[in-house]
């Protein structure tokens, strides 16, 4: 496949943006990236976010280990001043993987002890941590449930790519979904993850709602029935007692929500190129939340400007805005120069993908001026992403700028942006899907391998990477 990224200079990223009908902006002074920020009462030190990178690296039992420690705190030591802590299961059945954390009574105190740690490494690196915001980001994974899907609502296009994996085989309408007091009984587990994340030090917490994760489906649960289903009221019951629930119970513990505006339709590769396709779809498309129903290739946004102005006005103080589905059409979420290994070559150029998560980020920014919002994307666009998150910010486009992957490559991707204006040329993520690929590869005695940077953190991951390779080389031949 062709190679995308060929931008020599701004001029040429600029050139190519307006040929799909964006102005894309660049601005050579960073000078707003490194602006405070009122966050729920606290002042954040700068406009930059580590996105929630989940390293899949903890124990069996929900314990940050050894790879997560280093991770948190490479993370601190880094410069950004929001730091979204990763994915953290509020119940082993909410787990996504084995190896997620899990935030209960005997993994509190390791969490506890890996945020100070994170903190200790950002004074250690220099900074004040007076302007550090720093939190965890609660799931309950629903569909993606390692041990079995836990369903919302039955989706006619994600349901036959969906396996239990307690015994291999594909769901049809016959699988159970959680019924509503299962979802009672999940709200529970919510507000106490969220007081064990108040005591060990979390300044915020994340609700998470992006990736069809559990909130995530109920948002287009439309065929459900009951009280959480159908309306978007029903639809938005849960994350608004969940909300409600926690104000009143921790005053002090800002609450955040990491949020899809745009699920789009699941793609498959076909063809020679193994090009992504969407799957069959009756139309209108009914359970895919923020999508024209028929036009499901389009975001329609009035749902989801609907659902964080309840939210912003129920005490949700930060939104993360996301897209897509990682399993099912990761170039809506993540536009990559290279696919993982159990994905498709891009049906578009990763340029629009990154356009898309712009334009819609500015549209919730701008519909709740008030409520800081962190844009995401940017990894794809390499060297110049700190110049367009600079205009981003000046222009009111976005609050914050969230670095995913890019962050696992160059964790002081802020020091150099502050230091020189530049990133660091030689651990600039090029987005190859190494980390994703590594993340894929359940062939580990602990049912997951650990995820990092084997290009630029080589003599960590480096080995991790080689191992996978062999494995891979060995079923390619038989071996």
């Amino acid at each position: 496949m062709a190679r995308y990224f060929k931008y020599k200079s701004p001029e040429d990223l600029v050139a190519e943006a307006r040929t799909f009908g964006h102005d894309l902006g660049l601005r050579t002074d960073l000078a707003p990236l490194f602006q405070p920020i009122a966050v729920g009462g606290r002042t954040v030190g700068n406009r930059l976010c580590i996105q929630p990178m989940e390293g899949c690296d903890g124990t069996l039992d929900g314990l940050p280990d050894e790879l997560t420690f280093r991770r948190y705190e490479r993370f601190g030591a880094g410069g950004a001043k929001l730091l979204w802590g990763e994915a953290t299961a509020i119940s082993d059945d909410a787990r996504m993987n084995p190896r997620q954390l899990w935030l209960h009574d005997n993994s509190a105190s390791a969490i506890e002890l890996m945020l100070k740690k994170c903190r200790e490494a950002h004074r250690a690196a220099g900074f004040d941590d007076r302007d550090l915001l720093l939190g965890l980001q609660l799931t309950h994974s629903g569909r993606y449930g390692y041990r079995r899907p836990l369903l919302a609502t039955h989706c006619p296009m994600l349901d036959p790519l969906t396996k239990d994996k307690s015994n291999g085989n594909t769901i049809d309408a016959s699988y159970p979904l959680l019924t509503d007091n299962d979802l009672k009984r999940i709200e529970d587990q919510y507000v106490a993850a969220a007081k064990w994340a108040a005591k060990i030090g979390c300044d915020f917490i994340d609700l998470k709602q992006c990736h069809r994760y559990l909130l995530s489906e109920l948002l287009g649960a439309t065929n459900r029935p009951g009280e959480y289903g159908g309306s978007l009221e029903n639809r938005t019951r849960l994350i608004r007692n969940i909300t409600g629930r926690i104000r009143a119970e921790l005053p002090n513990l800002i609450l955040a929500s990491r949020m899809n505006a745009f699920d789009g339709v699941p793609h498959r590769g076909e063809g020679a190129d193994f090009v992504g396709v969407p799957v069959p779809h009756p139309l209108p498309v009914t359970t895919a939340f923020g999508t024209d129903p028929n036009e499901p290739a389009n975001p329609k946004l009035d749902e989801p400007l609907q659902v964080v102005q309840w939210l912003s006005d129920a005490g949700i103080a930060l939104f993360n805005i996301s897209l897509g589905n990682p399993y099912a059409n990761p170039h809506y979420v993540r536009p990559a120069e290279f696919p993982p290994v159990d994905g498709y070559h891009a049906p578009e150029h990763p340029l629009k993908g990154v356009l898309r998560h712009f334009a819609i980020a500015e549209a919730i920014q701008r519909a709740i001026p008030d409520t800081p919002v962190v844009g995401s994307g940017y990894s794809w666009l390499q060297e110049f992403f700190p110049a367009a998150g600079a205009a981003n910010v000046e222009a009111g486009r976005c609050a914050f700028v969230g670095l995913g992957r890019g962050t696992l490559s160059q964790p002081d991707f802020a020091i150099h942006l502050q230091k020189s204006g530049a990133l660091e040329r030689k651990t600039i993520c090029r987005t190859f899907s190494y980390c994703t690929n590594l993340m894929r590869t359940k062939d580990h005695p602990l049912g997951q391998y650990a995820t990092g940077c084997p290009p630029f953190d080589k003599a960590v991951y480096g080995p991790l990477w080689d191992e996978v390779k062999a494995k891979r080389a060995a079923e390619t031949t038989g071996s």
